[in-house]
């Protein structure tokens, strides 16, 4: 099995210099996409159908075909990487930043050429000090040999780099907060329309993609369209890094062909449950996914397959539920995040979401009321989509309101009895 994005990550955690990744065939692609026209590369990756592999799943080739071109567009244009990894439960973004650093960066020379972007951003969360430091080093590297820079590889072409650490906050995540972030003013999401392809960054034509995203791109190019295709076992190509963290046996992360089964994860590269656990449920794609209950743990983990079991791949990165945990302290612990890292500009969310973690620990600490879990409801609908700004408030329902359809015998036992039953085992919501 092919793992082309983990492939060059070494035991023993040090990554490749440039040296070492030009040995192991690294900046070869680029080489090749500067003989390609910016049109030829959006092709092959549109017929790769690569998507987003940071949540929303969006197709990459049609996201940078909405880019201006022809002589009446804009000349400057930019790249943004989302770095800003701050989902619960996510981790696969760190793991190539920091083992692969050049792998990255000549993943953005690539994209960004591909929407004549001049300038690329690498948006990432501050508190990954050592992606931070082995990115700079690396864009250094690549300055150095000609990679980056002014008239890289004598093509005539020129794209300057900046790493830039996150000022914090969940919503610097979400496209458009992060590009007011860069542009140094308060991260709120913008209004659509209009896209950001035809109007982002400092009102210039931009692009933000994932880390995980990009870093598909050069073996796109390298190795073609139809081998990524082959590499998935669903009608997206590619393959996806799976995480899984909460009480496995072996939590971790795994590049895995697209469409791997939920169950295979679980039983075979996480080694199942530890001793005296069962899995109850999942969040497949981090905190703001809705649960997968056990009796669809045979779901292929790819974007339309989770769709149809009510959830979403979002990150892939798998959170379990066990029968010892508390769905409703976990779901408690969940929304404390959500609700504090709201930026605070729509209603529903600044004032929903700590309402929904009060009547939660309310319920929690065994001063629940029955009429609570009608208010829980109702906060799910109109803290839903297109009724908030951006997607934050209407992600943290996802847990939530699965939460109440899958374990409201839980909720009302916890009101019926005054207290959170599970306290007094090896659970807890913290």
């Amino acid at each position: 099995m092919e793992k082309p994005l983990t492939a060059l990550i070494q035991p023993d955690g040090t990554p490749l210099d440039i040296t070492g990744y030009e040995r192991a065939g690294g900046y070869q692609a680029l080489r090749k996409a500067l003989t390609m026209t910016p049109e030829a590369i959006i092709g092959e990756v549109t017929r790769s159908k690569l998507r987003g592999r940071g949540g929303g799943g969006f197709a990459t080739g049609r996201k940078w075909d909405a880019v201006p071109r022809g002589a009446d567009a804009p000349r400057q244009r930019y790249l943004a990487v989302n770095a800003d990894e701050m989902e619960p439960g996510s981790f696969k973004d760190r793991l190539l930043l920091e083992q692969t650093p050049h792998q990255m960066i000549e993943s953005v020379i690539i994209s960004a050429f591909a929407i004549q972007a001049s300038i690329a951003y690498i948006f990432v969360r501050a508190e990954y000090v050592l992606s931070i430091n082995r990115l700079v080093r690396a864009v250094a590297e690549a300055e150095a040999k000609g990679y980056a820079g002014a008239n890289i590889l004598g093509s005539g072409y020129a794209l300057t780099i900046h790493v830039h650490a996150s000022g914090g906050r969940y919503i610097c995540g979400e496209s458009s907060a992060l590009l007011t972030a860069l542009e140094g003013r308060r991260p709120i999401p913008r209004a659509r329309p209009p896209r950001s392809a035809s109007s982002g960054l400092w009102g210039k034509p931009s692009v933000v993609n994932n880390v995980e995203t990009l870093c598909n791109v050069p073996h796109i190019i390298e190795r073609g369209a139809d081998w990524f295709l082959g590499l998935s076992h669903s009608t997206d190509g590619g393959t996806k890094l799976y995480g899984m963290s909460g009480r496995v046996k072996r939590p971790g992360l795994w590049e895995l062909p697209l469409g791997t089964p939920l169950n295979e994860i679980l039983e075979e590269h996480a080694g199942g449950m530890q001793d005296g656990y069962e899995c109850r449920a999942v969040l497949p794609g981090g905190a703001s996914s809705a649960f997968i209950m056990a009796a669809d743990f045979n779901v292929a983990m790819d974007f339309t397959s989770v769709q149809k079991v009510g959830s979403a791949l979002g990150t892939g990165n798998i959170m379990a539920l066990d029968d010892r945990r508390c769905p409703v302290g976990m779901l408690r612990n969940l929304e404390h995040f959500f609700a504090q890292e709201s930026c605070g500009f729509c209603t529903p969310c600044r004032d929903g979401l700590p309402w929904v973690e009060r009547i939660l620990a309310a319920i929690e600490d065994g001063e629940g009321r029955p009429e609570d879990l009608d208010t829980l409801a109702r906060h799910t609908i109109f803290l839903g989509s297109d009724f908030t700004f951006c997607d934050l408030a209407p992600g943290a329902m996802q847990p939530l309101a699965s939460g109440l359809k899958h374990f409201r015998a839980e909720f009302e036992q916890h009101i019926s009895e005054k207290c959170c039953p599970w306290h007094d085992s090896a659970g807890g919501w913290a």
